[in-house]
């Protein structure tokens, strides 16, 4: 439930952390410790996680990895410079995934519509829209009081323009408006939650070059991705403003044609985000203020005051655990895709976050067909681990129309 958890977290835990949690850096462990010198998590959090979602089925099989691997109208969440490359005229895909369906919840979903035009061989126009539903949602106050129903919801529309710089390099621009009402009209802590607006922007690049890894040749691409840099955001007037999940992507390929019938692809991503690292230690084990808590003693920790760039730039050195924990805010997306006859594909991922940063840790399998004009992916998560994902024993499913297929329309 780490999204939805994040989620309400943007909303009703602003303010500070708890008061009395004492807690100092271990140098042997690399990790901040509590008074029995166990280590403690330090998860990163930010407004609007679900601009972080894999949004599509394909992906949802190669563990989330897509930042290099071969483009699709989904590429706009990745890496959209990847469409400059892309081979068919126009495409759009739908897909459609339940949030928490192991809980019985059947009103919590997240839906993702995109496709692509391509204007010339150099260059490709992309759209998508992402829509996350929380369902219906009875609020309380803080005597278990009712204050009425909502229903917390959130969407992202975004635009890009990639283009060919050469025979074999793109660069890809993004603009996105980004909308999220989680609370709308409820008094928290005297204050009246409102809807939030943010504006951001992805910068992209692809490299690929061919090779003879197999006799029936191969091809290997680079890709990078900085992803969701945008304004602040609050839910309360202004008042202590939250990062969007701004992120660092890295992304490698590699694609093995075996005969004219078989191939498989290699994928790996790493990814970080590029906001400040919390500090939750008001106080240490001798209970002296910490000063790289408040150091200006307006209420607000000084990590969550930085600027978007700012935030960016420091997000590489922040961290209270030193290199060691920056290393570990690191997350990898491995994933294996098999074709057969380009109409037929097996895929299988998997997904590893630090424990101490989230804990998110599962394989995934999936698979796809192409027929004529549709074309369908499914996939299937797999926890390794004790910790409860928003998709367990989920089936999420993405369609796929080629309008070149329909048209004959070529470049």
């Amino acid at each position: 439930m780490k999204y939805t958890l994040a989620l309400i977290t943007s909303v009703f835990f602003m303010m500070a952390v708890t008061q009395g949690n004492s807690q100092s850096y271990d140098p042997d462990q690399r990790c901040m410790i509590d008074a029995n010198e166990q280590c403690l998590p330090n998860v990163i959090l930010t407004a609007i996680p679900f601009l972080r979602i894999a949004p599509d089925a394909r992906s949802g099989a190669l563990g989330d990895s897509g930042i290099a691997n071969s483009p699709d109208p989904n590429s706009m969440r990745f890496n959209s410079s990847k469409l400059a490359f892309i081979d068919k005229d126009m495409s759009f895909s739908a897909t459609f995934t339940p949030w928490l369906r192991n809980l019985g919840l059947t009103d919590v979903f997240l839906g993702y519509l995109s496709g692509y035009k391509k204007v010339d061989d150099l260059q490709t126009i992309g759209m998508s829209l992402g829509y996350f539903s929380l369902g219906s949602i009875a609020y309380t106050d803080i005597n278990g009081i009712s204050t009425g129903m909502g229903n917390p919801r959130e969407f992202e529309f975004a635009v890009s323009y990639n283009r060919k710089l050469a025979e074999n390099f793109s660069a890809g621009l993004t603009g996105k408006f980004i909308h999220s009402n989680l609370a709308s009209g409820q008094p928290v802590n005297g204050l009246i939650i409102a809807s939030a607006n943010a504006f951001a922007a992805d910068i992209s690049f692809l490299y690929k070059k061919e090779g003879n890894v197999t006799a029936e040749g191969s091809e290997w691409t680079l890709g990078g991705a900085l992803t969701n840099l945008g304004s602040k955001i609050s839910y309360t007037g202004n008042i202590n403003k939250d990062f969007l999940p701004a992120n660092l992507g890295l992304g490698t390929a590699l694609l093995m044609n075996f005969d004219e019938y078989n191939s498989i692809t290699v994928s790996l991503d790493v990814n970080k985000l590029l906001v400040p690292t919390p500090i939750n230690s008001v106080q240490d084990l001798d209970g002296n203020p910490n000063p790289e808590y408040d150091a200006n003693q307006n209420g607000f920790p000084d990590y969550k005051e930085k600027s978007i760039f700012g935030a960016a730039l420091s997000s590489f050195g922040d961290a209270p655990g030193g290199f060691g924990e920056e290393v570990s805010e690191v997350n990898y997306s491995l994933g294996v895709e098999y074709w057969y006859d380009k109409q037929f594909a097996v895929r299988a991922g998997y997904y590893y976050e630090n424990p101490r940063k989230g804990d998110r840790q599962f394989i995934t399998v999936g698979m796809g067909i192409k027929y004529n004009v549709f074309a369908m992916d499914l996939s299937y998560l797999v926890p390794t681990n004790n910790r409860r994902n928003p998709l367990d024993n989920t089936l999420r499913f993405t369609l796929q129309f080629d309008f070149e297929a329909l048209t004959g329309n070529n470049y």
